[in-house]
């Protein structure tokens, strides 16, 4: 097997634990091709961990920090553990929830692999070449530990690699989407066609917090997408729900949903750009939710994010009634807590309006932190009454 070793002290980031290696750790590394299998040695020849060679500034993902063979058994064993956690979570075909992450990367112990379940349907989402080459051992993990229960498995790959010339494609049953349950709400899931994986499963626990606050309230729930907020609203009482994409496709997936749950009759859909329209729009709610895509990919992106999250923080804190509540998000890992935080207080600041910070939110359980690589905790939000 290839073998890498490390720079005097780079094995100090090892002892802790912390599933990446950088390239600049490297004292040495035999030929390898991206998504090899490498053993990593310290200086003195001392061995430390396997993983994934890859081709950026992360020149390895360590999948094992103990000598094992990382063979079929060891696919059957880590996805048996992540199973075994989402059940004690309560998720699963004979749970209210069947629509939930099995696999979060890192937090997992599986860089580079995330698989969500829906119903009978596992979605693979390889993100490195080192889990893309071992898509069939990953999938007959999924049969040997699932059985009957997974009917259908996707693979879908190409947009999270940047590569156009991999195929997205079945591994297993070829059916495209499914009704799937959240807290016994009714969800259309389409996998070939839907943004990611097919519906945004790590605000689960926000939508259920949005319903509790919801009764005999107004709500204006922007990025809408697939009205997983709208859906959580009206089944919470809400006496007025107003969904807005700029996106028609996910206006139409939207009012799918929320007919699904027969809750038509308090709902409206807008398609508009959500920045014009929490500008022109005068109208003001109980309840404002803005959960926007990521507005920073890369640090380069870092302070022209921090700039439109003001932005759109501002337009969103001028719509809120007075006493109302104010969901707010940014799912951009380069934005931290503390910067957020900073940034929607610099919006209340520019706009007059006095907050005060009711919910720290984050992504839910089923998105685990490795305790070792904070970096997996990427989803922060706030919820704010507004005087």
């Amino acid at each position: 097997m290839k073998k890498a070793i490390l720079k005097k002290g780079k094995e100090i980031a090892i002892g802790r634990k912390h599933p990446w290696i950088f390239s600049g750790a490297l004292e040495s590394i035999d030929p390898c091709t991206t998504g090899d299998l490498v053993q990593v040695y310290d200086y003195k020849n001392n061995w430390l961990a396997c993983g994934h060679v890859g081709d950026g500034s992360i020149a390895i993902r360590i999948l094992s920090f103990t000598q094992q063979e990382i063979d079929a058994q060891f696919w059957v064993n880590r996805i048996q553990n992540c199973k075994d956690l989402r059940n004690k979570l309560s998720l699963g075909m004979n749970f209210p929830t069947n629509a939930y992450r099995l696999v979060h990367g890192e937090g997992d112990l599986l860089p580079g692999l995330i698989i969500d379940i829906y119903a009978n349907t596992a979605v693979i989402q390889a993100h490195t070449d080192g889990m893309y080459l071992n898509l069939d051992a990953i999938a007959e993990a999924i049969k040997t530990v699932f059985g009957d229960e997974i009917a259908h498995i996707y693979s879908k790959s190409s947009a999270a690699m940047h590569d156009a010339e991999i195929e997205d494609e079945f591994l297993l049953g070829d059916q495209h989407e499914v009704i799937a349950t959240e807290n016994n709400m009714k969800f259309k899931v389409n996998w070939v066609t839907g943004q990611k994986t097919g519906f945004f499963l790590d605000q689960r626990e926000n939508r259920q917090l949005l319903g509790h606050y919801s009764k005999g309230k107004s709500v204006l729930n922007t990025f809408s997408y697939s009205g997983g907020f709208s859906v959580a609203a009206l089944i919470g009482g809400a006496t007025k729900v107003v969904s807005v994409d700029i996106s028609q496709t996910a206006v139409t997936l939207g009012d799918e949903n929320v007919a699904l749950n027969n809750l038509t009759e308090n709902h409206q859909s807008v398609q508009a750009d959500v920045m014009k329209n929490l500008k022109d729009e005068p109208e003001m709610f109980d309840i404002v939710v803005l959960d926007p895509p990521a507005f920073a990919k890369s640090l380069t992106k870092k302070h022209q994010a921090t700039m439109g999250y003001k932005r759109l923080n501002m337009l969103g804190l001028e719509r809120v009634k007075p006493g109302g509540l104010l969901f707010t998000f940014s799912c951009s890992q380069v934005i931290d807590e503390k910067l957020f935080a900073n940034t929607v207080t610099a919006a209340a600041i520019e706009v007059g309006r006095n907050c005060r910070i009711l919910h720290r939110l984050g992504q839910g359980p089923d998105h685990p932190v490795n305790i070792f690589h904070p970096e997996g905790h990427y989803l922060k939000g706030l919820v704010l009454e507004v005087e």
